[in-house]
């Protein structure tokens, strides 16, 4: 088989695959990019991008019903969820050209769209044809995890990658699994009128601070989310209805059945033995700079153990940096995420649990709850707080926020722990008032409250006060 050459090969035209190919293309690289499926990936098409517009429609429809508090009528909205879902398919249609065919091609990749596999160490085979690159990148992602429910095979489900074509609002939807993803799309339909269940084989949101969860969780059962933790399913049927059988005895019968219970890194097609990559179900080993046990290949993003559309494309950078440059860049950072209901989950760093772990009783814990926040007073949404953990010498560890906006409130937060801050630089800050924001500069200060009561401070205090004039 004769092979085209190339300096860059890209496999997977997702969040990282994108960022790598147009970078290596705009630093006069050869570069071809293989995508089997729609450009832009999962967050485009069926995950980011089209569940936050769902969200927000939602958001919109809650809102209607709860003007009481602010002397407006409330109201119970119309929905119509054709044109909510038009309102999704928009949305998408409105970023795709930065991530389309075209685009990549008028920047100089060779687009092909179709799979790719690993021949040898250095070549790739698609559509019939041989190509050849110095570097391969692997950014091919991840899928829905389907758990081994016996019936489930025979009963018609949804998961991310085929809620959105479903242009029928669900009268009753039950969600196994109580992730992010099953969270978000239980108070998104709630809100805009299906009865939705959620059950849970241990805990949801279980990656997150139990205390910040709660404030979720409690928010989501008094829209009327019925979640059922602990709970196992041990098999689905679909007569009238789908019905799912629980592990207690008891069955629920609904419309719809979502299955969110996980990812599985897209590894099977690729041919990784053929060129010497080691992997494992979880996906495909890389070292601190993203390289593969072949020295040509990089791995980033989920397909390499990596959950998240940003962090995916902070890896990107690492492998331009490296591929390209021959910088000896690894990846350190920090990966913050959120979690988009409403009120909002944010975390960065180490939670409660996981500094109490490291360091035992040598931290901090401080939190500022919204009540106590004249903006969030203003618009009479005080529910949730801010909750930093710092060492007894005030490094931030970590930050979790629960509440309205917090994706966005915790980015200072990021900042501080990517540049090793201390609690003082935060404290010490000077906020616009009224914010959010506030909040976590109150965090801060309540680092320092102790000292009020501590009696070397009031005497050193006292003497400073007798001796100046």
């Amino acid at each position: 088989m004769n092979a085209q050459a190339f300096d860059m090969a890209v496999i997977g035209a997702g969040s990282g695959g994108l960022t790598v190919a147009a970078a290596a293309a705009q630093f006069g690289q050869k570069v071809v990019l293989f995508e089997k499926g729609d450009m832009g990936g999962d967050c485009l098409n069926t995950g980011c991008v089209p569940s936050k517009a769902l969200l927000a429609a939602a958001r919109q429809a809650q809102a209607m019903r709860s003007g009481a508090r602010f002397g407006i009528a409330a109201v119970e909205p119309q929905v119509d969820y054709a044109a909510v879902c038009a309102h999704v398919q928009n949305t998408i249609a409105t970023i795709a050209p930065h991530d389309s065919q075209q685009r990549f091609e008028t920047l100089g990749v060779t687009v092909i769209r179709a799979p790719a596999r690993f021949m040898d160490a250095r070549t790739l085979e698609a559509q019939g044809r041989g190509f050849t690159a110095r570097r391969i990148v692997v950014a091919t992602g991840s899928r829905p995890a389907v758990p081994p429910i016996p019936g489930l095979a025979e009963v018609p489900f949804l998961t991310n990658e085929t809620l959105f074509a479903n242009h029928v609002l669900p009268a009753h939807l039950i969600i196994i699994g109580g992730g992010p993803i099953g969270i978000e799309m239980a108070q998104a339909h709630r809100r805009l009128g299906s009865t939705v269940t959620i059950i849970e084989a241990a805990v949801p949101l279980a990656q997150d601070d139990p205390e910040l969860t709660a404030v979720v969780l409690d928010q989501l059962g008094a829209e009327g989310v019925e979640i059922l933790s602990s709970t196992t399913v041990t098999g689905v049927s679909a007569a009238q209805g789908i019905t799912v059988r629980l592990g207690d005895g008891r069955s629920i019968t609904g419309s719809h059945l979502l299955v969110a219970a996980g990812r599985r890194p897209n590894i099977e097609e690729l041919g990784l033995a053929a060129a010497g990559i080691a992997f494992t179900p979880k996906g495909i080993t890389v070292d601190r700079g993203l390289k593969t046990s072949n020295r040509r290949v990089y791995a980033i993003g989920d397909v390499a153990g990596g959950r998240f559309t940003h962090e995916a494309g902070y890896q990107a950078g690492i492998v331009i940096r490296n591929a390209l440059f021959g910088l000896p860049a690894k990846a350190t950072a920090i990966i913050p995420y959120v979690t988009y209901t409403d009120p909002e989950l944010a975390q960065t760093g180490l939670g409660e649990a996981q500094a109490r772990a490291t360091h035992g009783e040598a931290i901090k814990v401080l939190r500022a709850p919204f009540s106590r926040n004249d903006r969030a007073l203003a618009e009479g949404s005080t529910e949730g707080l801010v909750k930093i953990i710092t060492t007894k010498r005030g490094r931030i560890l970590g930050a979790g926020i629960a509440g309205p906006g917090a994706g966005d409130l915790i980015q200072p937060w990021v900042l501080a722990l990517e540049r090793g801050l201390q609690i003082s630089a935060m404290a010490g800050s000077v906020l616009p008032y009224p914010t959010r924001g506030e909040a976590s500069r109150q965090a801060a200060i309540g680092y320092f409250a102790d000292l009020a009561s501590n009696r070397l401070v009031r005497g050193l205090i006292g003497l400073v006060g007798r001796l100046r004039p």
